[in-house]
């Protein structure tokens, strides 16, 4: 006969028995369980068992799923310190004051979110009291990353505590003017409030855990000891969808990152409806981050719901609540007593007796009200449990309603995400139920008022008293007093200075031999912060490993394969590198942390993230606007950049567009450079900028992007004249002429210029080309020369972007009354014929400049999609070798009647074109 109990064939079958018997006779117990008592029962026995073994230190696996309750039982809840009753006050002023800053706000078209906050307010005000440190003691404190669309109930806090006023809450959305409130957390708008721009779904999680990984960082490596700061991140269980909110979930959990705590607001709504109508998101959440490593703490159901679990004497309550979806749940939140009777407790006979106890009042209490996240005591006692585990991080699924407090109206609708506003009938009802004393005579022509107990009032003393025993005010954002980092010795950056002579030195290459001088620096060698996405052999930086070696909490606990060659792979637990694996998300995450230390922390470090150049704006250029709204400064290198340069890879590898991105992003300083010295003229005054004494007018608060290159080539020498590293930084600057290039034009026949003093006078072009480019515009040159009688000038644009923005500039000025000739006229000025412009990328990347160049203009770029093939072939495919260059040069020069028409024709098949 068949055993009903048996099971499948499993991994055990594979491990020896040493007392079958035994076995049995426990597998028996369990069959009787379930034949007598029910397999509830026996589920239940066998997880506490479970549970006994765990804490007895045995290694097994554990559960992915608890019931639907709250992780700390009632009995276990400690007492919240301080004054409840003061604190339930100033929540239901913050409370009124964020729908009122809305509302308000609606009547000028500008909107706001007011369900977010409704749900949060709890979770938000129990951390400001009791634990979220300020910065005034250790100038660190903690790290708070908001839900955005939170935000009005922080800014209504703030109005509270005398942070902010009646205008700033007026002018929520409206900041033209200057004395606006940003929508949602950004630094760069508000910049003594919000630290952490968060309202990018998806970047708040992931900043939060480098943010935490890069405080243990920054404490191993000496730099700063912040082993008290505690990172807290707000989120949404809707935003948990995006893949950027979880990808570094196993990372938090691997490197046992205690210091950090996501606190995932679960009112069951995304912004169109239920996040899981046919499931329970609470339940896939706790699954994903108990299966990733995380501490888990579950907050449901409030207090009223104590009765009925003591009620559920066999177990049906539990197993109804795991079974009744999340949309369910959103409609027992607007329906009556009658309703939640039939189809709740309908189900179960169980429940059907226990409903008969319970009044419709009291039904009512559980369903519409009573849940975890609303409730003081269930909140603190999740948050002090979150601080007091150790060894993992912790996140806490406080269940809430979207719209709670805001009226019938609003609580679970689907809509409430997209309702900007209260009538006043609305908002009286809500003076009622919060208790505020409001009165009517301040509602004048239908405006809501703002509500205020005073700024000597017993609630603004408790907070106030509050925020001073933690630290001060949260959140907050400062920048400290730092002296500038002293400059590095000069001699890192001259070494370029002589160029390469006969050796070929791709700029990727130049750019980590300058990297590893700069570490060396007796003054500021340790604060650099290298970053690399699992490419550092790729870059030429396995010479770092063993000098600086790779962060790692663990330090080494193996033995390196490769232990006995010169550059071997070290890890260290103050290790210098950051290697982050097959991430670039993490590694901009990583960035974001590290470039924003000399605010969060007080201390500056110089980070530098080098990545496959297509793999950076194109894939994080999210990231990238959320460093340069938090103000971040570094330095970004797009490696192995350009189209054609990258042989073989292929179109998912070949990068013509990154420079058309960072064009976009204000706050990034792009620049190409085409030789070694340009790299380290850009990299010394960046850090001089960013990190040392900045010029007058200049804003410290930007980050640079390098575009280098993986072609090995010769790097000459930096010429002599004067103002090259002036055009360097602006721009652009005249690299040689074909007289000091020793070239002379041989081919007088093509020309159709007239003839002076009986010499005929050369067509003369001007070639401009950045980066790798630069060299086939050289090429071009001798071959203009040599074999068609053309003198052309060569130019290096280190950035094309910088000279659009200085060009915009002066128009803007012009516009005030002010004569400003931009600087690419001004260094044009006088260079005679036509510009043909170059570059590795789309054509739109030079072009960014065209109408500001007084001469003829036109240009070349490698457009469309990337291929694979050697680099001539490819440069040939999309018309940007030296050839093609050539074949332009003489259609402008023909244009304009200063070279025979039929030269290009004859170009075209002399090349091959």
């Amino acid at each position: 006969m068949t055993d009903p109990f048996a099971t499948q064939p499993s991994e055990l079958d594979q491990l020896p028995d040493r007392d079958p018997e035994e076995t049995a006779e426990w597998q028996a117990s369990l069959d009787a369980v379930a034949r007598e008592a029910g397999p509830h029962r026996a589920a239940y026995l066998m997880r506490r068992t479970l549970e006994r073994a765990e804490g007895n230190g045995l290694s097994l696996p554990k559960l992915l799923e608890t019931d639907y309750v709250n992780t700390i039982p009632t009995a276990a809840e400690p007492t919240v310190p301080g004054d409840e009753a003061m604190e339930a006050r100033i929540t239901a002023w913050n409370r009124w004051n964020a729908a009122a800053m809305v509302t308000r706000g609606s009547k000028h078209g500008v909107g706001g979110h007011i369900a977010t906050f409704a749900s949060a307010a709890w979770l938000y005000e129990i951390g400001f009291n009791h634990f979220f440190r300020g910065k005034e003691q250790d100038g660190s404190g903690d790290q708070l990353y908001i839900q955005g669309h939170a935000s009005p109930g922080i800014y209504a806090r703030a109005f509270l505590d005398g942070r902010l006023d009646e205008a700033h809450l007026d002018n929520f959305r409206r900041e033209a003017g200057g004395n606006g409130l940003p929508s949602y957390p950004h630094p760069r708008r508000l910049p003594w409030l919000w630290e952490f721009p968060t309202v990018s779904m998806g970047l708040g999680p992931l900043s939060a855990i480098y943010q935490a990984r890069f405080n243990r960082y920054l404490t191993s490596r000496g730099i700063k000891d912040v082993s008290e700061s505690h990172v807290w991140a707000f989120l949404g269980d809707g935003e948990m969808d995006e893949p950027e909110s979880t990808t570094a979930l196993t990372l938090a959990a691997r490197e046992e990152l205690d210091n950090l705590t996501f606190v995932i607001n679960c009112n069951l709504q995304r912004l169109d409806g239920p996040v899981r109508a046919n499931f329970k998101i609470v339940q896939e959440l706790e699954a994903q981050f108990r299966g990733a490593g995380w501490n888990v703490i579950k907050s449901l159901w409030g207090s009223a719901w104590d009765e009925l679990f003591a009620l559920d004497t066999t177990g049906a309550l539990v197993r109804r609540l795991r079974e009744v979806p999340d949309a369910q749940v959103q409609t027992y939140q607007t329906r009556d007593a009658a309703y939640i009777r039939e189809d709740f407790f309908g189900k179960d006979q169980a429940l059907v007796e226990m409903a008969k106890l319970l009044s419709d009042d009291k039904i009512l209490e559980c369903f519409h009200l009573s849940r975890g996240g609303h409730e003081a005591r269930k909140v603190y006692a999740a948050y002090k449990a979150a601080l007091e585990h150790k060894g993992a991080p912790t996140v806490i699924l406080a269940q809430t309603v979207k719209g709670f407090a805001l009226g019938r109206g609003f609580a679970s609708k689907n809509a409430n995400h997209q309702m900007k506003k209260l009538t006043v009938d609305e908002f009286k009802t809500m003076r009622d139920t919060l208790e505020l004393p409001i009165p009517d005579s301040l509602f004048v022509d239908g405006q809501v008022p703002y509500g205020h107990p005073g700024a000597d009032s017993p609630e603004v003393r408790y907070l106030q008293e509050r925020r001073a025993a933690l630290g001060g005010p949260a959140p907050a954002r400062r920048v400290h007093p730092l002296a500038p980092l002293p400059a590095p010795a000069d001699k890192a950056f001259a070494a370029f200075d002589k160029g390469s002579g006969t050796q070929n030195v791709a700029t990727t290459m130049a750019f980590v031999r300058l990297i590893k001088d700069l570490v060396r620096d007796k003054e500021t060698g340790r604060r650099w912060v290298p970053i690399v996405p699992d490419e550092a052999r790729t870059f030429g930086m396995e010479s770092l490993f063993p000098s600086l070696g790779i962060y790692s909490p663990k330090g080494q606990t193996y033995e390196p394969v490769d232990r006995d060659q010169l550059m071997y792979y070290k890890e260290a637990k103050n290790g210098q590198i950051l290697n982050e694996g097959i991430t670039e998300a993490g590694s901009m995450a990583d960035f974001i942390a590290a470039s924003t230390s000399y605010a969060t922390h007080g201390e500056s470090v110089i980070p530098f993230y080098i990545y496959y150049s297509m793999f950076g704006w194109q894939r994080t250029a999210d990231q990238m606007w959320q460093l340069g709204d938090q103000m971040g400064r570094g330095f970004l290198v797009g490696a192995t950049a350009g189209r054609t340069t990258l042989t073989g890879e292929g179109l998912q590898h070949a990068d013509g567009h990154s420079p058309v991105i960072a064009a976009t992003n204000p706050a990034a300083l792009t620049y190409d450079p085409a030789f070694a010295y340009e790299i380290a003229v850009i990299v010394k005054d960046g850090v001089r900028r960013m990190y040392g004494e900045t010029a007058p007018g200049e804003d410290p608060n930007v980050f640079y992007y390098l575009t280098v290159y993986n072609e090995p080539l010769p790097q000459p020498a930096k010429p002599s004249a004067a103002g090259i590293d002036e055009g360097v930084l602006k721009g652009l600057y005249r690299f040689n002429t074909a007289e000091s290039a020793g070239l002379s034009p041989v081919s007088p026949e093509l020309s159709a210029s007239l003839e002076q003093g009986g010499a005929p006078i050369a067509p003369r072009i001007q070639l401009l080309g950045s980066g790798t480019a630069i060299h086939w515009a050289l090429d071009a040159q001798k071959l203009l020369a040599e074999e068609w009688g053309v003198a052309a000038d060569v130019w290096s644009a280190t950035s094309w972007t910088e000279l659009r923005r200085d060009a915009l500039e002066a128009d803007a000025a012009l516009l005030r009354g002010e004569e400003r000739v931009p600087y690419v006229r001004q260094a044009l000025h006088g260079a005679e014929g036509p510009v043909l412009a170059v570059s590795d990328f789309m054509r739109q990347v030079p072009d960014q400049i065209a109408q500001w160049v007084e001469q003829d203009w036109s240009s070349l770029g490698a457009d469309g999609f990337g291929l694979s093939d050697t680099r001539e072939d490819a440069r040939r495919h999309f018309g940007v070798d030296a050839q093609s260059i050539v074949v332009a040069a003489l259609a402008q020069l023909a244009k304009r009647g200063e070279v025979k028409s039929t030269a290009v024709k004859e170009a075209r098949e002399k090349y091959g074109l």
